[in-house]
């Protein structure tokens, strides 16, 4: 169910968006803009999004965790995930992780 909601959200992004495009990140399946990931599928079933350090959505009541693939080292600055329990928010979620890739080039 998660993976297919993303895969629903990686398709219509492809199809909407000329300069995005199906990759990998981590060797989990991601969603590229010009080749560099703004967001992905994570192991846990989670979807993560790079939204940047200081983005307004960190101060919304949605649970919103740094990303930490990690053992020994800190998160990923930037990078965030989100649990299926907020599904429903994750193609806003991705509309917004594209945005800030392509004001970022």
């Amino acid at each position: 169910m998660e993976f297919e909601k993303f895969v629903e959200i990686r398709n219509s992004m492809c199809l909407k968006h000329p300069d995005v495009s199906e990759g990998k990140m981590m060797s989990s399946p991601a969603i590229h803009y010009k080749k560099k990931v703004f967001a992905f599928f994570s192991r846990k079933n989670k979807m993560v999004f790079k939204l940047g350090k200081n983005h307004p959505l960190l101060e919304s009541d949605m649970e919103l965790l740094e990303f930490n693939p990690f053992k020994n080292r800190k998160s990923l600055t930037g990078w965030y995930e989100v649990s299926f329990e907020y599904s429903d928010l994750w193609q806003q979620l991705t509309e917004t992780a594209l945005h800030m890739a392509e004001s970022s080039r």
